[in-house]
């Protein structure tokens, strides 16, 4: 049952799915966070600068994840819905260059995220190494991310249940490994006394290039947000006391146990698997695995969510989606899927072991947070909030993500090159598929469709022109009622003029609300012409045949239609009228050039579009029943004439 704003009420069911869903990267930081402070801390290590590290960890759950994401932006829900692209439709209205925004942060997000399975696996199966020193890591990192990505397609429902419980189970085991570490050593529990945070990255000679490292115990910071909708702000902020209490024990443990070594950083194994006792180790390792498999299950998952709502809001090609399972918005994108696998593998034989890859990771996801930063500002103004309250949140966490974005570009040449890499070119398919959908339609003229009532209704009464079906349709992109596309006009009556005993336009707006399933029927001329708007929600795919299919049985049972075949031999037998489908692809017209930026965007844009789907896969249209017209795109009649009469 949904509340009013469609957010998941608090059950103790909904707490363990969100501890399956919602957790999994930030709740596996532990296993490389302290192994990569550890790695920065030069030549020996004190106990200032553990209770430094701890203190820093300490500090940025709270002021980044507890306070921006889980008490603040969890709030800007649109009816439900979370995430950088559900935060953009909620302010794009007003302001429709935020457009570049939502790209640099969609972008980002789906390239840092990439790196989640390879460094979660490879550092769950490196705790092997502890018990068997000449294990081979990378087969078996490559073996379970290939199981991984094979099963997408058939669906996770079934494995999907035990998430919660296995969850659960791994965040007990990082407090009660924290737990005996912590009574060992009690003075650990100075490290929540900022001053020791303070006192690191201002003394410390690599203080503040330590923030790179620290950073990644927030990464999945933005993952809370993206998962709103499935789990609900409610069932979210009262897990989250659990999982960061959970997180702060662990990582007191370790560095409790770093303190007793005598030994250089550089020899040090990883903390996390070192605090486990030697007979619980195999079992360590394989909850990790598991926990490491949930975290990539979350990322897969949340990848597709956010490439089908980026095709819905003009910023992706049109794409395959299948729904492999029952569930609720569980789906499946097969060319996403492959695309994030290979790049999982090539960042596996790249860098090879997690050390390599903590060095890439972070970098772009910074960027991520800072987009949200400035969509939240936005947001913030949207909703009337105090002034002094959003300059604050502005002033407060541009300065915080600024600085993990300066000690995180100390990355680049070590690997954050690759996720940077990455981002610009998801965010390049991103800005080409949107500027040139912008592009063509600064080409799209209107008309006044009252304007052709009349011969509509001659044509279709017209015995001299060959009945070309009963029921014509079109997809229009015509935002209002009064208007028309000049090239639809052109199409019925002089591209082998169409004649039809029944005329239909349908529309689809696709709406910032997430979840709207609506539709309007408008009889512009009752029996020849009619108009359907479909209001379809962001997140919702617009299969226009099963659509149009349901309206029309809905005015069949409101006798409002009678769909059997108007010709008589047929009508008598009560056999359905037939339908075809119109849909005009604008082409560029090579008559005339583009600027030479734009002529860039449309030649990459066409070569996007031949990766993707067309219209009529994409909106589940009846292949035996479409015609696609080509029609160029052409500069308006009363532009200047390219020739002069001279006699």
């Amino acid at each position: 049952m949904k509340t009013s704003k469609g957010a998941s009420p608090l059950t103790l069911a909904g707490l363990l799915i969100t501890l399956g869903i919602v957790y999994g990267d930030i709740g596996t930081s532990p296993l490389y966070v302290m192994k990569a402070i550890v790695a920065g801390a030069g030549d020996s290590i004190d106990r200032d600068f553990i209770l430094g590290a701890i203190s820093c960890i300490i500090w940025t759950l709270t002021l980044q994840t507890t306070l921006k994401y889980v008490l603040i932006t969890l709030r800007a829900d649109n009816k439900g819905e979370g995430g950088i692209l559900a935060l953009y439709a909620l302010v794009r209205k007003k302001k429709r260059w935020l457009y570049f925004v939502a790209i640099a942060g969609g972008s980002a997000l789906l390239a840092d995220g990439v790196i989640t399975p390879s460094i979660t696996v490879v550092s769950a199966v490196e705790g092997l190494k502890l018990t068997h020193p000449d294990i081979s890591v990378l087969p078996i990192a490559l073996g379970i991310i290939t199981a991984l990505f094979l099963i997408q397609q058939f669906g996770t429902s079934t494995i999907g249940k035990s998430f919660g419980p296995m969850m659960m189970i791994w965040f007990s085991m990082l407090g009660i490994l924290g737990v005996v570490e912590i009574a060992q050593y009690p003075e650990i529990l100075k490290a929540f006394n900022p001053w020791y945070a303070v006192k690191l990255l201002s003394l410390h000679p690599n203080g503040f290039i330590l923030l790179g490292a620290v950073f990644l115990c927030t990464t999945g910071a933005e993952a809370l947000y993206s998962d709103l909708g499935h789990c609900g702000i409610a069932n979210i902020r009262a897990s989250w006391i659990f999982v960061k209490s959970m997180l702060i024990i662990n990582y007191l443990g370790q560095g409790v146990w770093i303190l007793h070594q005598s030994v250089s950083p550089a020899n040090l194994p990883n903390p996390f698997f070192a605090i486990m006792p030697g007979w619980f180790l195999p079992l360590g390792v394989l909850i990790s695995t598991a926990a490491a498999i949930i975290a990539s299950q979350a990322l897969i998952s949340g990848s597709f969510t956010i490439i089908s709502e980026a095709i819905q809001l003009n910023l992706w090609p049109k794409v395959r989606i299948s729904y492999p399972t029952t569930k609720k918005g569980q789906m499946y994108i097969n060319s996403v899927n492959w695309l994030l696998f290979s790049a999982c593998v090539i960042i596996v034989l790249i860098f090879r072991t997690s050390t390599n890859m903590e060095a890439a990771y972070g970098l772009a996801i910074t960027i991520t947070m800072m987009m949200t930063t400035f969509l939240m500002v936005f947001y913030l103004k949207r909703i009337n909030r105090k002034m002094y309250f959003i300059v604050g949140f502005a002033v407060i966490y541009t300065l915080i993500e600024g600085s993990f974005l300066l000690a995180n570009l100390t990355k680049f040449a070590h690997g954050g090159w690759f996720t940077l890499l990455l981002a610009g070119l998801i965010a390049f398919v991103m800005f080409v598929w949107y500027r040139a959908r912008t592009l063509k339609n600064r080409f799209t003229r209107f008309v006044k469709i009252a304007d052709y009532y009349e011969t509509l209704k001659e044509i279709s009464k017209d015995k001299a022109i060959p009945k070309y079906a009963t029921h014509l349709v079109y997809l229009t992109r015509a935002d209002y009622i009064t208007d028309i596309e000049a090239k639809i006009i052109y199409s019925i009556f002089n591209k082998n003029p169409k004649r039809a005993d029944t005329y239909w336009l349908l529309h689809i707006h696709i709406c910032d609300d997430p979840h709207t399933m609506e539709y309007s029927v408008e009889k512009l001329i009752p029996g020849v012409l009619n108009r359907i708007e479909f209001r379809i929600g962001f997140k919702k795919q617009p299969r226009i045949n099963l659509f149009f299919m349901e309206v029309l049985k809905e005015m069949v049972d409101r006798k409002e239609l009678n769909l059997d075949s108007n010709y008589p031999s047929l009508q008598k037998f009560h056999i359905p009228a037939d339908f075809r489908f119109i849909l005009i692809k604008r082409v560029q017209n090579y008559d005339f050039d583009f600027p030479p930026v734009d002529q860039f965007i449309m030649d990459n844009y066409r070569l996007l579009s031949q990766l993707g789907v067309n219209d009529v896969r994409a909106y589940g249209l009846d292949t035996s029943n479409v015609i696609e017209e080509k029609v160029p795109l052409t500069k308006d009649d009363n532009e200047r004439p390219l020739l002069l009469r001279t006699h």
